[in-house]
């Protein structure tokens, strides 16, 4: 049958399974590239690339005995592939058993949310106790690259010692303001736009006005210690939380920073439905 008589018979339902087989294929793919990605099966896949590469060019050339080397490597590969990957793929199943498979992206992502309000806090806690004048924002959606390049450079991951190193008095890095930006501290020693405001108390110094500054221009949440009193602030929007407990702290990092794990739609709807006198509550 003629390639141009094949879409001739197909209806429109033909169509749009298709289209729907195409798409839950992709899907496939992109889950599974997410549940590998800072995994060794990375460079598995590298390893395979090259390999169908090898293969081609080989058949291209001919390269008879690359051909039957990569040919060899790929029969017997998937084996391998199964032996070496055994407690992966174990793991794999058993989420996809819990039915969990498809949330652990979103799992991962809370947890390193959380491991970064961990660190702003215990930084934070270590300073604030030793009077160590700090000043630290978060980039959320408005970008900060104009202030990120008039820092130093770090792109390093966020570690509470890390901070407290880059704030210690007399470094080469502790003048000015951390900017941390997704899951990296990207540059140290920034300078950050004083806030104008006739309304802020004078008590306030260089820290606190540079806070409020950032504040207002954009809409990243700013931590700061100070040196003479030890209290921990934060700005938001223009307003500045003065005197801030630790657990205060970690309520306000963590009502901005960490996202809350969306119930799957037939949780949501079982949650919802009440046996007692078999009514459905909205």
């Amino acid at each position: 049958m003629p390639f141009s008589d094949f879409f001739e018979n197909l209806t429109i339902l033909d169509y749009i399974a298709s289209i729907v087989d195409i798409l839950v294929v992709w899907y496939f793919i992109y889950k599974l590239f997410m549940i590998i990605r800072g995994t060794k099966a990375v460079q598995l896949i590298n390893g395979i690339f090259i390999i169908l590469i090898l293969r081609a060019l080989a058949d291209i050339f001919g390269l008879l005995t690359m051909g039957w080397l990569m040919e060899q490597v790929i029969t017997w590969g998937f084996l391998a592939i199964i032996i070496i990957f055994q407690p992966e793929i174990r793991r794999a199943l058993e989420q996809l058993g819990r039915g969990r498979i498809f949330t652990r992206t979103r799992q991962k992502e809370a947890e390193k949310q959380e491991q970064i309000v961990n660190a702003l806090v215990k930084a934070s806690e270590y300073m604030a106790k030793r009077r160590i004048g700090a000043l630290i924002s978060i980039a959320q959606e408005t970008g900060m690259n104009d202030y990120i390049e008039t820092g130093i450079p770090l792109n390093a991951e966020i570690t509470s010692e890390l901070l407290i190193n880059t704030f210690i008095p007399n470094t080469p890095l502790h003048d000015g303001a951390v900017i941390i930006q997704g899951d990296e501290v990207k540059a140290a020693a920034c300078y950050l736009p004083l806030s104008e405001s006739p309304f802020i108390s004078k008590e306030l110094g260089t820290r606190h006005r540079a806070a409020l500054g950032i504040s207002e221009v954009t809409d990243s949440i700013t931590i700061v210690i100070s040196e003479e009193t030890g209290g921990i602030s934060l700005t938001k929007n223009g307003e500045l939380h003065h005197d801030l407990s630790l657990e205060k702290l970690r309520d306000m990092l963590t009502a901005q920073l960490v996202k809350e794990e969306e119930p799957p739609a037939t949780k949501t709807f079982l949650n919802k439905w009440v046996k007692k006198n078999g009514k459905f509550l909205g």
